[in-house]
């Protein structure tokens, strides 16, 4: 059997493929970004378990608005819809697979979905199901339902 086709553990559990160096970089970029513009305004939270109507799907980075620290009352999984997901397209993924996600997503209630391809340095933002906004390389972002804006170029430097 081909080794390349075998499925980590890491695979097997979160349900998705392993992240690559680009999408691990690209991820920590997202998260530090919203971190020093919105500081106390949003929260950018990584691959934390979410369940929907009984599936358990862990995204890349979910974005809450009212999102805390518990100490002493941790959750592993949460039903807590977050404002947004952003997922980062993987080398082992299929495109399809990650625009089909949004779908469960929107019906969830995430009110937005960032689809990342690192490749071709582009971000959809997603405002419903086949309403998009495609960001390309450099200026600024800009998420209307969550009045959220990063400069491309801080991403994908």
């Amino acid at each position: 059997m081909d080794a390349t086709l075998v499925q980590s553990g890491y695979e097997i559990e979160r349900g998705k493929p392993m992240p690559s160096r680009n999408h691990a970089y690209i991820q920590s970029k997202i998260i530090k970004l919203l971190d020093r513009k919105y500081a106390g305004s949003f929260e950018g939270i990584s691959e934390l378990s979410l369940i929907i109507e009984g599936t358990e799907r862990v995204p890349d980075v979910l974005i809450y608005q009212d999102f805390e620290f518990r100490p002493g009352n941790d959750e592993v999984k949460v039903k807590e819809m977050p404002l947004a997901v952003v997922e980062i397209l993987s080398p082992t993924q299929q495109l399809a697979d990650l625009i089909a996600k949004s779908y469960l997503y929107f019906e969830a209630g995430v009110k937005s979905y960032w689809l990342v391809l690192p490749d071709l340095m582009t971000i959809y933002v997603f405002s419903a199901p086949n309403e998009y906004e495609a960001y390309v390389k450099k200026g600024m972002l800009i998420d209307t339902k969550l009045n959220i804006e990063l400069d491309l170029e801080s991403v994908f430097k």
